[in-house]
């Protein structure tokens, strides 16, 4: 059987080059030969330990390597594969690219606001702190983490509080943030902190704050019921020099959108790779139980689940790699694109797996059953880098924005 990432190179091959056919042979075979043999954490103590070594396992792989190149197209094909295999090992992948990505796009800011990429002792990215940082995080060899969320900012990301006050050559940062991914765990956290409370987001910076700063502290873990890292982090009175802001003061939060804007794609990947799991093991169950003395897979009502599953999961491909594409080929924005994907693809993904468990009945939700851990999963993907609902306003908001836009430029009836 072709592996998630081959079969959905084949339904995408329009949007791909040939490179990408490669790469998606290889990333399965990864996937599938080291990857899914590999024991399920059973618990947050052991995912965070199992975190860690994954993350070493695909940087000395290269597989980390496309998030920096940046080949977005690449990015979704691992997705896929790894989400197929391990929602553990794609969240790892993923919060390499989240940790990452800031310092690939801070450079276009900072050329945008009309500073060189080198600005001596006050830089933000295209540094040597920041190189040195992003190599380690695409070797494998550090844990990134993106810290936006707080307790009171989680969809409203412009309401955050987490403050960093300049103080001669330093930041000072003091607040909470929450829901952190790989927080206890990473090397370094890009954190989004207001240097100027008063201009709401445009008062937001960006900083590279690494594990073991005095005044960073590991509040604890927020344990989920699929094990995945993720935690409280605290900052009191943590100083910083000002070479580890990453941009243009008061950018941070373009910035963060930016990196959002370019990673949802990988999301719906990643939720495309869940939903191909889900519809394999549903076919593998349909074509070997038997009731009331057929193959399951005989009754009609099995026939039009699984067609149904199968349509969603192609549609949800052609959002995903269309967008990727649009990224790959120069856009400058893919916001619509990608709100698009990662809406229809993490919903359709939860309504494939739920339909894959409904299938396999009770052994559907048995603890050790491959749709169950999908099933719990599958769910965080509809919430985290924007909720689907943000995602359908920011849709909405756009088709809105082109439709006035094409009004006020109408001449009218003669």
């Amino acid at each position: 059987m072709r592996s998630s990432s081959e079969q959905g190179a084949r339904t995408v091959r329009a949007f791909l080059e040939d490179h990408h056919l490669e790469l998606a042979e290889r990333v399965g075979a990864f996937a599938a030969g080291e990857i899914a043999p590999r024991s399920e954490p059973a618990d947050d103590a052991e995912a965070r330990e199992e975190a860690r070594r994954l993350a070493g396992l695909l940087g000395a792989g290269g597989w980390l390597v496309p998030i920096g190149e940046p080949d977005l197209r690449a990015c979704c094909l691992i997705r896929e594969a790894l989400a197929a295999a391990s929602p553990l090992a794609d969240a790892v992948f993923a919060l390499q690219a989240l940790g990452g990505t800031p310092l690939l796009l801070a450079p276009e800011l900072d050329r945008a606001a009309g500073e060189p990429s080198e600005r001596g002792h006050d830089v933000g990215a295209g540094t040597e702190f920041a190189a040195r940082w992003l190599s380690r995080i695409l070797d494998g060899s550090a844990i990134g983490a993106f810290a936006m969320t707080e307790p009171e900012a989680g969809s409203d990301a412009a309401s955050l509080t987490t403050r960093a006050e300049r103080r001669g050559d330093e930041y000072v940062l003091n607040g909470r943030k929450s829901l952190i991914s790989n927080a206890g765990i990473a090397d370094v956290y890009t954190v989004f902190a207001s240097t100027d409370p008063a201009a709401g987001s445009r008062g937001i910076s960006c900083f590279l704050v690494p594990a073991g700063t005095e005044g960073l502290r590991f509040v604890g873990p927020q344990v989920l019921s699929e094990p995945h890292p993720l935690g409280e982090i605290a900052f009191e009175e943590c100083a910083i020099p000002s070479e580890q802001r990453v941009g243009p003061e008061g950018r941070g939060f373009k910035l963060g959108m930016m990196t959002l804007d370019r990673l949802r794609p990988t999301v719906a990947a990643a939720a495309c790779g869940m939903a191909s799991r889900a519809l394999a093991e549903a076919l593998r169950h349909a074509t070997q139980r038997r009731q009331f003395g057929q193959l399951l897979g005989d009754f009609q009502l099995i026939q039009e689940k699984l067609g149904r599953m199968a349509i969603a999961l192609d549609a949800a491909r052609l959002l995903t790699y269309r967008a990727a594409w649009e990224k790959d080929m120069g856009a400058e924005r893919i916001t619509l694109e990608a709100s698009m994907a990662k809406a229809f693809a993490t919903e359709a993904a939860q309504r494939i797996v739920d339909d894959a468990v409904q299938i396999l009945g009770g052994r559907g939700v048995l603890a050790e059953s491959p749709v169950d851990r999908l099933y719990r999963a599958v769910r965080a993907l509809r919430i985290y880098e924007g909720t689907t609902e943000i995602q359908h306003l920011i849709i909405a908001r756009h088709l809105l924005e082109d439709a006035t836009t094409a009004d006020s430029g109408s001449e009218g009836p003669a």
